[in-house]
Parts: structure tokens; C-alpha cells; sequence
């Protein structure tokens, strides 16, 4: 029997794991609610799922409960589905800064909670999420929600003590990296190159020396000192960026984002 898993939230995270989940029609059984009838009734077209009116009934139908709504509407998602969720349900949340306390306190204390931190590249199959467990969870559903996940892409393991730390490193990263791509186009398309090929060339750049890193095992300095020839014209851009603080930078934003990962967490008294 397929494993029945509900979605509440067809957004952009929702979409990405539907869509990477719906080549698996014999092993799964999609069901999916989100205020937006226009999406689910789009939804309905492109995949094989089944659409229901409201989250407490997805919940009382489903075996696994993905919640892919804002931190900020989560807590009234919790109170609608609250009667409806027992301790043989998996409930997996992909909302940032919301401690597995926090669902504990609004399902109840034996409920089966997952954490995770997914990223956009899941929308093509090439994200990266990271999971963490609440006490309940067994070893069998945690290589479900392995499997899950590893539909849109990678998935690790961490502490729940450490997932608004992590929230800067993979969640929101991608939005710096784009920021970088587009950056690294717009000084070409100052030198004269065309815009579309300056896109393309810069985002492969940038995909190429990832894979190189997850490759090769080499540390990210060794790998820039490879391509820094002596005098030559790598090493005057890396002397500028140092000039401009671009790992400063870099680091603050990051910290940042984990604060603000961090207050969201303490709004909900946790």
C-alpha cells in the first residue's frame, strides 16, 4: 500500500516536493489543501493528486503531514488540524525558525514531529535539506522522511539545536548566490557581452566550482589558489573583493539571517 501524504501548502516548497514526489505514484499517494483553489485546481492538472477542502480533513486522511506554510500562519494551521492528529501520524514541518517544542505544545506530546530546512533548488531537483527529529519519530520514519526528501535532491542529518543555525547556510543561501550570478552578468554586460550569455556563463561558473568542491574533497582556498596565478588577473579580482570585505560581508549577512531565524523562534514563547 502506498504511503498517503498530505500537503498542506502548495507553494513553492509544497510544489517542489509534490512535483518530486509524483513520479513515485506506486509508493505514494498525494493529497494536497491550500486556500488557493486556482493553484490546487492547477495542481490537479499537472500531477496525480487528490485535492480536499480543508487541512483537518487532509490530516484525518493522511499518514504524513507536510506543513509548508509561513512561520507567521502556522500556529492557526496547528489549531485546525490539532483534533485530527494522533501519535501514528508523521508530521513534518518546513517552516523556518519553529522549534519541535513549539508543534509539541499545539499537537501534543506524543506526537511524531520532523524539522526541516529545505531550499529552492528542490523546485529542480537539486536541493538541500536538512532534518531534524523529535523523540517520537522511529528509525523506519526516519528513512521515510529520508526518502522524501531525497526526491528534491541531498538531505543531512543535524541537531535541532542547530537548525536556525543552519537556516543562513542552506535555506537562505541560494538568494545570495543569485544575487552573486547577477552581480557577475551586470559587469559583464558593462564590458560589452550580451545579457542572456553573461547569465548563462556566470551560472554555470558558479555551478561548476560547487561540484568542484563537493568533488574533489579540496578545501575552497586550495581550489582558489588554483586558479590565482602569480601577477596574474585572478588574483587582482581576489584583492579587490578582500579590499571591499566580500567575506565580511558575507559572514554578517549570515548572521543576521540566523538572528532573525532565531527571533522567530522566541515570538512563539519557545
Amino acid at each position: 500500500m502506498p504511503v498517503t501524504i498530505g500537503f498542506i501548502g502548495a507553494g513553492n516548497m509544497g510544489g517542489a516536493l509534490i512535483k518530486g514526489l509524483s513520479g513515485h505514484q506506486g509508493q505514494y499517494e498525494l493529497v494536497v489543501y491550500d486556500l488557493n483553489t486556482a493553484l490546487t485546481a492547477e495542481m490537479s492538472k499537472q500531477y496525480p493528486v487528490r485535492i480536499v477542502q480543508s487541512a483537518a480533513r487532509l490530516t484525518s486522511e493522511c499518514q504524513v503531514i507536510i506543513a509548508a506554510v509561513k512561520p507567521k500562519i502556522m500556529e492557526s494551521v496547528l489549531k485546525e488540524i490539532a483534533q485530527a492528529m494522533d501519535p501514528s501520524k508523521l508530521f513534518i514541518t518546513v517552516a523556518a525558525g519553529l522549534p519541535i517544542g513549539f508543534y509539541m505544545k499545539n499537537l501534543g506530546d506524543n506526537c511524531k514531529i520532523v524539522r526541516t530546512m529545505p531550499n529552492t533548488p528542490a523546485l529542480i531537483g537539486q536541493g538541500m535539506t536538512v532534518v531534524s527529529y523529535g523523540e517520537h519519530v522511529s528509525q523506519e520514519e526516519k528513512q521515510l522522511v529520508r526518502e522524501i526528501f531525497q526526491c528534491v535532491g541531498e538531505v543531512e542529518e543535524l541537531e535541532e539545536k542547530l537548525m536556525s543555525e543552519v537556516i543562513a547556510l542552506t535555506s537562505s543561501s541560494p538568494a545570495y548566490v543569485f544575487m552573486f550570478i547577477e552581480a557577475m552578468a551586470d559587469a559583464a554586460v558593462q564590458s560589452g557581452l550580451p545579457r542572456s550569455l553573461s547569465y548563462t556563463l556566470a551560472a554555470q561558473a558558479v555551478m561548476g566550482s560547487a561540484r568542484m568542491v563537493l568533488e574533489t574533497g579540496k578545501h575552497p582556498g586550495e581550489l582558489k589558489d588554483m586558479v590565482c596565478s602569480p601577477a596574474g588577473t585572478t588574483i587582482e579580482a581576489v584583492a579587490a573583493l578582500e579590499r571591499k570585505g566580500f567575506r565580511d560581508c558575507i559572514i554578517t549577512a549570515m548572521k543576521k539571517c540566523t538572528a532573525r531565524a532565531r527571533e522567530i523562534g522566541r515570538e512563539t514563547g519557545q
